[in-house]
């Protein structure tokens, strides 16, 4: 029996005729995706963006490492093969739940320099878009490496050199460019151009690699080994942190040596919630996402959505109208909780709250959103995601991003890697709100050492105190959507860990006032009876790159599930 909806009806014809689709579809654009079936292993399981970054993981597992050790290896090794979103210049959050203790959070959020104001991203009396993304100056302070440190010094067993090695080695020594790869530089080099840095890592004197050859990166596995021999220390302070500064304060940035020294890891308590009997544990702010899955599971259980059905046209609606809900409370309320100790979470996460919510959602029409009430500045796609399950049935899921494809775009000139562009994610000016998208409120201004907000949502499934399922994915803010619909679509639908990845998504973030869908999400008769609600729909090519693990405890079988959705993701079990 399927331990996680043992309880809810496993199947409908509905959704078999569509994951049905979605397979042959799948199998005729991706003979190698062709099977629904999860990668299945007995010990332990890493799942990642990258195949060669996940094998460094699954080794680790093999060592007797925890699943922090193998995330932090990963998260590493990634930072070499996966340049457009794996980083040591960039930040994000990691959830560890121990399979007997309380669940912690370690927030390696970016943060502004103590220098930053509200109105720093206006240039003569107006709002400049790229001092906000694109520049030095929209670079915040890194978190990546002080992060993995304070991770693996919570839960880590295997020596920390030995964790950075990897990465050292594949830097160092070069690895073979995949096609995906080969495309993705090809098609970011006309924005490193004012980068010779940039240009100098990522092409061969401007011209672009070609699949099957190797990229070597010197100057990446010279600061890994300064990180390898003397931890955050050696990113922080010394020769790296120098380098940082020099190249920030030569372009008009305003990171300092000091807003390094002083930047720190922090560990939070996840938030909690239950949905129809399952416990979610997820990230709280400065990451939106925890807050906006567990209101948006809060209003839907009230609803039985098994018996709409995946992909009906009334599921979708319930959906979208509680995702409606949930993100203008994100662009109201939420931001860095330091710089805002009274942001409202109790209240948004609270049972009566959600039914106060559904009583406004009416299941014959869609809600409106007012173009005058609440926005957020945009976010990338370019996360990347990474699940883990150890031996132990200890599990972490760690989220973490540049902001755009390749960040900034800028390489640290004689380190190796990119920076971020995170400042972005602020509010750009205050009291600007607009139709575009803009929003002034002031939980998310910019100001010293603050954290921007975020959407990253790496979470979890718990039944009994046991972990049933890791998840999370990158795509900006559509991530929370994604997150959401893995946690349904294994709950409410009982899929396996590939079905309920490869399953189409769809997405509603109540500013602009439309449903944002896969091509098979929503079928031709489910669209017309959604028009009919008065709901806007506006096609995309994909949504999310979801990596997710499964646990059957019954039978003890893990299943891991990388995307399909993009080729070079892998699940390595052992």
């Amino acid at each position: 029996m399927n331990p996680v909806s043992s309880n809810r009806p496993r199947s409908n014809p509905e959704r078999l005729l569509l994951l049905w689709i979605v397979v042959v579809l799948v199998t005729c654009l991706d003979p190698s995706h062709a099977s629904s079936q999860p990668h299945r292993a007995r010990k332990g399981m890493v799942v990642a963006q990258e195949k060669i970054a996940a094998e460094v993981g699954r080794d680790v597992l093999r060592e007797g490492g925890t699943a922090v050790d193998a995330a932090v290896a990963t998260a590493f090794a990634l930072a070499v093969t996966h340049p457009a979103a794996g980083n040591l210049g960039g930040g994000g959050f990691l959830l560890y739940q121990p399979s007997n203790g309380p669940a912690i959070v370690v927030d390696f959020r970016e943060t502004a320099p103590a220098s930053a104001h509200p109105n720093m991203f206006i240039k003569d009396g107006v709002y400049d878009p790229k001092r906000h993304h694109q520049s030095h100056l929209a670079v915040g302070v890194p978190g990546t490496v002080a992060g993995l440190h304070l991770a693996w010094l919570k839960a880590g067993r295997l020596p920390w050199q030995r964790l950075v090695q990897p990465a050292i080695r594949l830097a160092q020594q070069g690895f073979i460019i995949s096609p995906n790869l080969a495309d993705s530089l090809a098609q970011v080099l006309p924005a490193m151009k004012p980068y010779a840095a940039s240009i100098a890592q990522f092409s061969k004197e401007g011209t672009p690699y070609n699949p099957g050859e190797r990229l070597k990166q010197p100057d990446l596995a010279a600061t890994l080994k300064r990180i390898a021999a003397r931890g955050p220390t050696g990113f922080y302070q010394g020769a790296t942190a120098d380098l940082i500064v020099r190249e920030i304060q030569a372009h008009g940035g305003q990171i300092t040596s000091d807003d390094l020294k002083s930047y720190q890891a922090k560990e939070r308590l996840p938030l909690r919630g239950v949905y129809r009997g399952f416990e979610i544990v997820s990230v709280p702010p400065p990451s939106s996402g925890g807050v906006a899955i567990l209101e948006t599971l809060n209003i839907l259980e009230g609803w039985d959505l098994s018996e709409s059905g995946f992909g009906g046209s009334l599921t979708i609606h319930r959906i979208t109208e509680a995702l409606r809900r949930s993100f203008a409370d994100r662009a109201r309320f939420l931001g860095d909780p330091d710089s805002n100790p009274a942001l409202p979470i109790d209240r948004l996460l609270s049972k009566d709250y959600a039914a106060s919510l559904r009583q406004g959602i009416h299941d014959s029409k869609a809600s409106k959103s007012s173009p005058l009430s609440f926005e957020w500045p945009h976010e990338s796609g370019e996360t990347t995601h990474i699940s883990v399950l150890d031996s132990k049935h200890n599990a972490v899921a760690l989220t973490y991003t540049i902001e755009d494809s390749y960040g900034s775009k800028i390489v640290v000139s004689g380190a190796g890697f990119l920076l971020n562009n995170e400042m972005g994610d602020f509010n750009p000016q205050p009291g600007l709100t607009d139709s575009q998208g803009a929003i002034g409120t002031d939980p998310n201004l910019a100001g010293p050492r603050k954290r921007m907000l975020s959407s990253m949502s790496p979470s979890m499934v718990l039944k009994e105190g046991r972990v049933v399922l890791v998840t999370g994915s990158p795509g900006g803010r559509t991530i929370i959507s994604t997150v959401l619909q893995t946690i349904l679509n294994t709950i409410d639908f009982g899929m396996n860990a590939q079905e309920c990845v490869d399953a189409p998504r769809f997405h509603h973030q109540w500013l602009p006032d439309q449903i944002v869908h896969e091509p098979l999400a929503i079928n031709p008769d489910a669209a017309s009876v959604l028009k009919l609600k008065g709901h806007r729909l506006h096609p995309t090519r994909a949504q999310g790159a979801a990596q997710v693990i499964r646990l059957n405890p019954s039978t003890g079988w893990i299943e891991g599930a990388a995307d399909s959705r993009d080729p070079d993701s892998a699940a390595m079990g052992w």
